[in-house]
């Protein structure tokens, strides 16, 4: 069979990818090793998964309602495994049915089985029934990611498990230590340790997230010690040993030693590239085994092209989903889109999320600027549900008001970051978010709440208020020295919508 585009994968970048070209009117198959696996790791393992985990463990503790009820609402103790996993086969089926739906409809052939390069035109497809091979003009690369699993670590996938097997232990343990402080070990870290378990954390920077704000990972840290998470930072792991079922001993290179019921590990991943013989279609990969491309997804070779977490960083559902639709606009007529600025949501407890730039970035950049900040204990929605434990901080340019960065973390912080990204989107102003009108209450009023106060601290520059207000005085042939000074004093009222 020959098309105009095989995709490999039918993760978030393989659907898009697929359906994209489709809707060009490109004759297009797309491979998944398992159909019972559409969906990929997004759907099976990763996003979907840990997500509705953590929606259940805040249902079933009542972590957002012992805010409002007391903690008589708590019932944590009595959580099992399979009290988590209830809500996540139904929603996996769905989603998966949704996906199959969409690809047939878009009359896109789906072929069963371990795909391996040929040549760079020629694909087999084998299976445990049949072996079929295609031939494509291009072929997309979107197989995704898995856990990085050195074979020094005794993986058994019930005291010592990765990100794949944590959804299938069977018990919740009384204990955990997580060796990885990265966004999937610390989300993980911070449900488990909302259910009771204790945690400890270690990694080998003395930073964590040292991509996001500064002030929002000290707000996740406070959180994240009054759930009784440990965190040993700028430690190394040395061996990680089974004293015994429900006993495992962690040693750093420190001569600490570390003693819990299990291990989590998750120190990075790696592209899942093993069984493709990329060799065969002169694709090159890198130590991790993820394809090595570039800003318009082409690999080492001209027929080949790839997305998604295969190609490493941001690695990203959102992202990867775009990146599928531009290969494909970048392979059939030759275009190339701005996405603009990505937005990031990382989905601990309390939630994260960030789209532009860090202070720490404009500070390097020796840009000007100013922050507004609001903390959701002023709003009324927060109050309302149980949910305070969290801000939002605009960053702005001090001379045109431009938004240049927004960073939140709470609940909805996630949901909310949009309106923040749309306005970067339009080279927007903060003197918009400071005169629209937000529905009340509501979280989003955090925008007005922020942008009342950035505007406060520009007028903290005594000699800029006053020289504006001199100025305004000749203009009305007031004597200056007449202007009493609570004038300036007046501009810096607590911030509230109201």
């Amino acid at each position: 069979m020959h098309y105009d585009l095989v995709v490999i994968g039918t993760g978030p970048s393989g659907q898009k990818g697929a359906i994209a070209a489709a809707k060009m009117g490109k004759k297009v198959a797309i491979v998944e090793r398992n159909r019972k696996a559409v969906g990929g790791v997004c759907l099976h393992t990763g996003t979907v998964p840990s997500k509705t985990i953590r929606e259940a463990i805040l249902f079933l503790t009542g972590y957002r309602q012992k805010e409002v009820y007391g903690e008589r609402y708590s019932r944590k103790r009595h959580i099992q495994m399979d009290d988590l996993r209830k809500k996540l086969s139904e929603v996996v089926g769905r989603e998966r049915r949704v996906i199959l739906d969409q690809l047939e409809r878009n009359f896109i052939d789906i072929y069963d089985g371990e795909a391996a390069f040929v040549n760079e035109n020629e694909i087999e497809v084998a299976n445990k029934d049949r072996s079929v091979r295609l031939t494509a003009d291009y072929t997309l690369l979107a197989t995704g990611s898995k856990p990085h699993r050195p074979t020094h670590i005794p993986f058994d996938g019930e005291t010592v498990f990765d990100s794949d097997e944590i959804l299938t232990i069977e018990r919740i343990p009384r204990s955990m230590i997580v060796i990885g402080g990265g966004v999937i070990g610390i989300e993980y870290g911070i449900m488990f340790a909302a259910l009771g378990v204790k945690i400890t954390i270690v990694d080998g920077q003395d930073t964590l997230l040292g991509f996001c704000d500064s002030e929002i990972v000290d707000h996740l840290m406070f959180t994240a010690r009054s759930l009784g998470i440990t965190f040993r930072t700028g430690e190394s792991v040395r061996s990680v040993k089974q004293a015994s079922r429900n006993r495992v001993i962690v040693e750093l290179e420190s001569q600490k030693k570390i003693v819990g019921e299990t291990a989590f590990f998750s120190v990075g991943r790696k592209g899942d590239t093993e069984f493709l013989n990329l060799a065969a279609a002169g694709v090159e990969v890198d130590k991790r085994e993820r394809v090595k491309c570039n800003e318009n997804y082409e690999t080492s070779s001209p027929c080949v092209f790839a997305v998604g977490d295969v190609i490493g960083f941001p690695a990203l559902a959102s992202t990867s989903m775009e990146q599928g639709r531009q290969a494909a606009s970048r392979i059939f007529e030759r275009k190339k889109v701005s996405t603009g600025e990505i937005p990031y949501g990382l989905f601990t407890i309390p939630e994260i999320a960030m789209v532009g730039k860090t202070e720490q970035e404009l500070t390097a950049e020796k840009i000007p600027f100013e922050i507004g900040v609001s903390r959701f204990e002023e709003l009324a929605k927060s109050q309302i549900c149980g949910g305070h434990d969290g801000l939002l901080k605009l960053l702005f340019h001090r001379e045109s008001r431009k938004l240049l960065g927004v960073h939140c973390i709470g609940d909805t912080a996630t949901e909310i970051i949009h309106i923040g990204q749309t306005i970067m989107a339009f080279d927007g102003t903060i003197d918009y978010l400071a005169n629209a009108i937000f529905n009340h209450p509501t979280m989003a009023e955090s925008y007005k709440v922020a942008a009342f106060d950035g505007l406060n601290r520009l007028c903290a520059d005594v000699d800029d208020c006053l020289g504006t207000l001199f100025e305004d005085a000749s203009e009305h042939d007031v004597d200056p020295v007449a202007i009493p000074a609570t004038v300036v004093d007046t501009t810096l009222e607590t911030t509230s919508v109201s």
